[in-house]
């Protein structure tokens, strides 16, 4: 005796993705008998028509029904259940529960989720037949009963068990009148009032046996017009598609990719190749393959899907025989540009062929454009395997089909190409090389600057002042000396002369100033700024096309901007662009290949007004790759933050291009050197894995995932859930109860990370404590413990399985990331690292000092400036400040040793976060050597520039002083990347007095880079760096005042 279900279709399943949407299934078990349903993706009212037997011995057992919602990586969700005991069924009138809809009930009665759906079944006893032998009893919708019999119900999909509802079958129902009364006996079964049913649905019928032969020549009918269907029928439902499927997500690729290749046609037009009605593609491709039987089926508009069956008689091959499959095809997208179209295949006569179903997936997206000017297709075909029953079998079985399906695409590939001309990607550039090949830097020809410079009021009325003056003064007498004028020397001889003489001086200052910035502009027009990267890897790629209505800040009503782009602590420079108010600069920028793909790519705009004078940021923004799908930066508008920028609604024009140069192993690559770092193999996750962990955190096709660990978050009540870590981000996952906290955190957003010792509260486990920057992490705020007054979340994590390995891989992954260059000098000083550092130093001598400032934020500290010593004495070196101050040379020393003087008198010169490295033996005998690391006050630079530096300390040849040698790198300041600063200390013992020394500081620059304005910049450096020095020495002196003076009360 069994017992025949047939699950048919849900509706109102809750949502319990976060996209929205559920992947149910149903799972359905008598005693140790269980089954289970195919996966329907996102969708909340699911159709199955799927029919499973149980073998029943004991009418005690209880069926149990429950649906599920797929998750691949983590345990997957129950959305509801229903239970049904087996005599229940047995003692039922026709031992049939009939076809209706039961609501699904929650797993414990206090659960929150108490509205789960509803389910349509078909539950009854068979002797010895199916329910799809039952299909012309099975209405759930129709009024109509001999219409149920012969075609599909709207709520069904076109499964491979609705297949008795086509002509063939209608057919074989005719030649078998005996069948059919058999149907007309059923029918009572699932319908109690069996005879008022079918006379209140067709009350004109005389029998349901006559109904059934006169709708089976009906059905014929109606088969023979869908045959004949044209292509304007497919084409128009591809359009009622299309206007249903605009602004739709992208449809991803399955695992196994068995195609992917370029063809030179249009997608729409290899679409209708492949997949119109028209189309012979799939008898051609038959009849190599040697398939027979081939029926294809028309398309059809379902569930606002377009879809169709396709059946044959697949060849045997040496291991199987020949079988009957069936591929139902579906569109998952059909916008008008790209098309998706899923086919799941069922062989129900292979062994085991009915624990699974084999999904293929045809991609079709436009491709490159030609040379020609033509368009292209790229089309992708991936499949996977749908287990609906767990079976040992399931490894060989993937094995057999995986090398089924190669053979098989590699003859559909072959017929392709010889209908549609494939395209090697070598033969055309990529679209990245494509857009940057139409850029041209703008010509501007010295008439126009000139234009733009002289005519406006200032310089016309001079000309007219001046001219005015010179008639003057060809037609006026000498006048006779008087007062203090003497020969040579005429003076203003009333209150309106000096008015007119000063109003004739401020109008030549302000000419004067317009022909010296004419003369910059002329050499700075057209330049690019732009550097080729070097290295394989990570290739981030910014074009600067144009920007818009910039924030016009100099008296002219324009201004000279030029945009700085930072990513990873490297920077580009773009050249300046004079009084524009919407410039177009039309340059590329590339920065050095990373070994893991950038986080953000911060941008800012300024105006040109020298490298220490006063400038303005006319606005910024940020361009955040793990929340920014890189394909959407190929060409947007960026809009510009900041008072200035929001006021104008300031924006640039940007294409971005992020490519990973290693292909897979740059993730292989970056493993292994977090496995130095950790201490411990760290294994490669599987592409379903990481697809999973993308879309948990909604992260980018290229963000991998390295290594996970359960944990504890510790709120108000500590949260059990799991640590995600990745190049970019760490994210935590919590699905407790039903309730779900998830949250991420980029690396360059915390700026500590500290352990606390183990405690009652933290469940006798060390508590790792992260805190971010001020204002970083926000839209994770619901996971952090506390916030301080500065405005930094702090994030407490504990109860790790493996505290270690996990402590070792999170401070791993943020040193490598997160860590600004006072930091590592910081955690140089705790873990005093002395010969890794001159190791570090003695490789990197003699590199390139652009090549040491493009990694000087990738690398340690002591890399950046290692070999800048080399060539010292080629440098010719200027006395800039000499002075003798009433200060021991002991004491004043001692602000180059690193104590509370050194900081104390850093800090009062304008030098914020200031922090150095311990003084350490270099390789020459008696010097010794240190890093310093500072940023600039608004009062030295508006830009608040950083400076790297290293210092090298040695006594004077007669050991009456000491010598000081200090290396300083400009970052974040306009042409910093040009040039060094090289400073000479020298301090000496007044021999004629005690208690003074004799402070000397000579001043060289090594330019690394030609510039037109280096006497400027030069001038500029000199009187800061003077200042600087006269405020440093006053410091000093004042110190050592107030530590010899007694102090007045």
């Amino acid at each position: 005796m069994k017992l025949l279900v047939r699950v048919i279709e849900a509706r109102n399943i809750p949502a319990m993705d976060p996209n929205g949407f559920s992947d149910p299934y149903v799972k359905l078990s008598l005693g140790k008998q269980k089954f289970r349903s195919k996966v329907v993706k996102k969708n909340l009212n699911p159709s199955w028509c799927e029919e499973f037997a149980f073998k029943v011995d004991d009418l005690k057992e209880e069926l149990i029904i429950s649906v599920l919602d797929e998750d691949k990586y983590f345990n997957d969700d129950f959305v509801g259940q229903i239970k049904f005991p087996v005599s229940q069924v047995f003692e039922s009138n026709d031992k049939s529960l009939g076809t209706a809809w039961y609501t699904l009930q929650p797993k414990h009665k206090k659960g929150k989720n108490k509205d789960c759906g509803q389910i349509l079944l078909t539950i009854c006893f068979s002797q010895g037949n199916t329910l799809a032998d039952l299909q012309s009893v099975g209405d759930h919708g129709s009024k109509k009963l001999p219409d149920v019999a012969l075609t599909e119900s709207p709520s069904l999909s076109s499964n491979g068990t609705v297949r008795s509802s086509s002509p063939s079958r209608s057919e074989e129902a005719a030649e078998k009148p005996h069948a059919q009364t058999f149907a007309g006996r059923l029918a009572q079964i699932f319908n109690k009032n069996g005879e008022n049913a079918v006379s209140t649905t067709n009350p004109k019928a005389p029998d349901i046996t006559a109904t059934t032969e006169s709708a089976s020549t009906a059905a014929s009918e109606n088969a023979q017009e869908e045959q004949q269907s044209t292509s304007g029928n497919f084409q128009e439902l591809l359009k009622t598609m299309e206007v249903k499927e605009q602004g739709s997500t992208e449809v991803s690729n399955l695992p196994g990719v068995v195609v992917d290749q370029l063809y030179a046609i249009a997608p729409h037009e290899l679409n209708s190749y492949l997949f119109s009605p028209d189309s012979t593609f799939f008898k051609s491709l038959a009849d190599i393959q040697g398939s027979t039987e081939l029926k294809v089926g028309p398309w059809k508009l379902e569930n606002e899907s377009i879809k169709r069956v396709v059946t044959f008689i697949k060849a045997a091959s040496r291991l199987v025989k020949a079988l009957k499959t069936t591929e139902d095809q579906t569109y998952l997208k059909a916008d008008g540009k790209c098309f998706a179209v899923l086919a799941v295949v069922s062989t129900p006569d292979a062994p085991y062929g009915s624990t699974f179903r084999t999904e293929v997936l045809y991609n079709i997206t436009p491709g490159p454009e030609l040379p020609s000017g033509e368009q292209s297709s790229r089309l992708v075909v991936s499949w996977r395997m749908n287990f609906l029953q767990s079976t040992m079998m399931k490894g060989m079985i993937e094995n057999g089909a995986r090398q089924g399906i190669k053979e098989s695409f590699e003859q559909y590939a072959n017929l392709l190409s010889q209908n549609v001309k494939p395209v090697d990607a070598k033969d055309i550039g990529t679209e990245k090389e494509q857009v940057l090949a139409s850029l041209e830097v703008e010509k501007q020809s010295d008439w126009k600057l000139a234009v733009q410079y002289f005519a406006n009021f200032t310089v016309i009325s001079t000309f007219f002042i001046g001219l005015y003056v010179l008639v003057h003064i060809l037609l006026a007498m000498p006048s006779t000396i008087q007062g203090l004028e003497f020969v040579g020397l005429d003076l203003p001889d009333s209150i309106g002369e000096l008015i007119v003489c000063g109003v004739l001086v401020l109008q030549g200052k302000r000419v004067l100033e317009l022909i010296s910035r004419f003369m910059r502009a002329r050499v700075q027009k057209g330049s690019d700024h732009g550097i080729k990267a070097q290295g394989d890897g990570w290739l981030l790629t910014v074009a600067l096309i144009e920007g818009n209505n910039l924030a016009a800040v100099d008296s002219s009503g324009f201004s000279d901007p030029y945009v700085v782009f930072t990513c990873n602590g490297k920077t580009r420079t773009s050249s300046i662009k004079f009084q524009k108010s919407n410039p177009k600069w039309n340059e590329i920028f590339e920065f050095d290949a990373m070994d893991d793909p950038p986080s953000v790519l911060d941008v800012e705009v300024f105006d040109f007004d020298g490298p220490f004078s006063e400038a303005t940021s006319l606005g910024h923004a940020e361009i955040n790759f793990v929340k920014t799908n890189i394909s959407d930066l190929s060409d947007v508008w960026v809009p510009l933050q900041g008072k200035l920028a929001q006021a104008c609604q300031s924006k640039l024009h940007l294409r971005v291009f992020l490519n990973n140069t290693k292909g897979s192993n740059v993730v292989k690559d970056y493993l292994s050197k977090m496995e130095k770092e950790v201490g411990k193999k760290i294994k490669l996750r599987s592409p379903q894995t990481n697809s999973a962990f993308q879309k948990l955190f909604g992260l980018p096709p290229e963000e991998f995932l390295i290594n996970d660990f359960a944990c504890h978050l510790k709120r108000k009540m500590p949260l059990q859930g799991r640590l995600f870590l990745s190049a970019r981000i760490i994210g935590f996952h919590s699905d407790l109860f039903g309730h779900k906290t998830k949250f991420f955190l980029l690396w360059e957003d915390i700026e500590d990370i500290q352990v606390e010792s183990p405690t009652l509260a933290s469940m006798g486990s060390p508590n790792v404590i992260m805190t971010l920057k001020p204002g970083k992490g926000f839209d994770a705020r619901h996971g952090a413990k506390t916030q301080d007054q500065e405005g930094r979340l702090k994030f407490h994590f504990h109860s790790f399985v493996s505290f270690n390995v996990a402590h070792r891989t999170i401070m791993a992954l943020w040193k490598a990331r997160a860590l600004s260059p006072e930091q590592k000098v910081q955690i140089v000083e705790e873990e005093s690292e002395a010969k890794s550092l001159q190791m570090a130093e003695e490789d990197s001598i003699g590199n390139d000092f652009q090549a040491a400032d493009d990694d000087s934020e990738g690398k340690s500290l002591q890399s950046e400036e290692s070999g800048s010593f080399v060539g010292v004495e080629d440098i010719h070196m200027s006395i800039v400040y000499s002075s003798v101050l009433s200060v021991p040379t002991e004491f004043f020393m001692e602000l180059f040793s690193g104590n509370e003087l050194d900081r104390k008198v850093m800090e009062r010169v304008g030098c914020l976060n200031y922090s150095y490295s311990p003084w350490e033996e270099s390789e020459k005998p008696d010097v010794h050597q240190r890093q310093l690391y500072y940023k600039f006050d608004k009062c030295i630079s508006r830009y608040r520039g950083e400076v790297t530096s290293t210092q090298q300390r040695s006594r004077l040849s007669d050991k009456n002083g000491w010598l000081i040698e200090e290396v300083m790198t400009l970052h974040g300041v306009p042409l910093g990347d040009y040039f060094n600063l090289h400073l000479r200390y020298q301090v000496e013992n007044v021999p004629s007095r005690s208690g003074r020394c004799n402070v000397q500081v000579q001043l060289g620059i090594g330019w690394l880079k030609y510039s037109r304005h280096q006497k400027r910049i030069t001038k500029n450096i000199v009187s800061n760096l003077q200042e600087r020095l006269l405020v440093m020495c006053s410091g000093v002196e004042k110190e050592y005042l107030s530590k010899s003076d007694p102090v007045v009360i």
